[in-house]
């Protein structure tokens, strides 16, 4: 049975969704109609939502706004980060945190981040990409801060090498050569 005021809507636009053919009524004599999204998704949706703008696609539409609301850089995907991501992050915490792990070590003694890197988007802008699994992020000079130029993607040897302790031993023993 059709409704008193019906309208056909077939082969009408309403933002992505173009109507294909009537599917039948619904609760108080809505009209519901199968409609093809511009992503080529079918959706069934009613004549009131159509016409009043509510739904503007089959859902697609507000999972790309969501998507751009909340992605700043692309390193994190899902609940994956990327590498470069978990260094800056891991870098924040021992800088930052009191409550991190050997803090004393890194913020407790000094060592600060440089107000540029402050913003993950600048420290991928200056730092190469990571070169892969068995490097971390290194400061060059350990008395310096973390910032452009002095901080490189070491292996685990540079790393144990460029420690404090390590230069000081490698300078007491050059005095006795």
């Amino acid at each position: 049975m059709t409704p008193k005021n019906f309208i056909d809507l077939t082969l009408h636009k309403f933002a992505r969704l173009t109507v294909i053919e009537r599917v039948g009524n619904g609760p108080n004599w809505q009209t519901y109609w199968r409609c093809l999204c511009d992503c080529g998704k079918f959706v069934i949706v009613g004549s009131r939502h159509l016409r009043s703008g509510k739904t503007l696609s089959c859902g697609c539409l507000q999972k790309e706004i969501t998507g751009q609301q909340f992605r700043t850089h692309g390193h994190t995907v899902g609940r994956k980060n990327s590498r470069e991501f978990n260094a800056w992050t891991r870098m924040r915490q021992r800088c930052c945190n009191p409550n991190s792990t050997r803090f004393d070590a890194w913020g407790g003694r000094g060592i600060t981040i440089c107000d540029r890197w402050r913003k993950f988007e600048n420290f991928l802008e200056d730092m190469p990409p990571h070169p892969g699994k068995g490097f971390s992020l290194d400061r060059i000079d350990n008395n310096r801060n973390y910032e452009s130029g002095n901080c490189r993607w070491a292996t685990p040897k540079e790393q144990s090498n460029n420690r404090r302790w390590a230069k000081a031993h490698a300078i007491a023993m050059e005095r006795f050569v």
